[in-house]
């Protein structure tokens, strides 16, 4: 079976910015979400401007099968394209601490 072709990476930003708004669209996703990282709800959208932390935000979903099984339905791709897109963009976002 023929290995699939790597993400650009404009087109994993372009899946993490869908997978950010399936987390936004839950309530729960979304608190489980802002619990994990630590982000405010409102700092998400500038925070999206960052190659970094779209790679958090398919990180997040990777984490758990059950999140990643249904964001994948949702955007009717195969699970293992968000790994790939991940791969993409590289370093996991990491929030700055005070």
């Amino acid at each position: 079976m023929p290995k699939p072709p790597p993400y650009s990476p404009e087109a994993a930003e372009t899946l993490a910015v869908q997978a950010l708004a399936f987390i936004a669209e839950d309530d729960s996703r979304l608190g489980s979400f802002v619990a994990a990282t630590g982000i405010a709800p409102q700092s998400m959208r500038e925070a999206a401007r960052e190659p970094n932390f779209l790679a958090g935000v398919l990180e997040h979903i990777l984490a758990e099968e059950n999140l990643l099984i249904a964001f994948a339905d949702n955007a009717g791709i195969d699970p293992a394209a968000v790994a790939r897109a991940h791969q993409a963009l590289g370093t996991a976002w990491e929030r700055d601490l005070p």
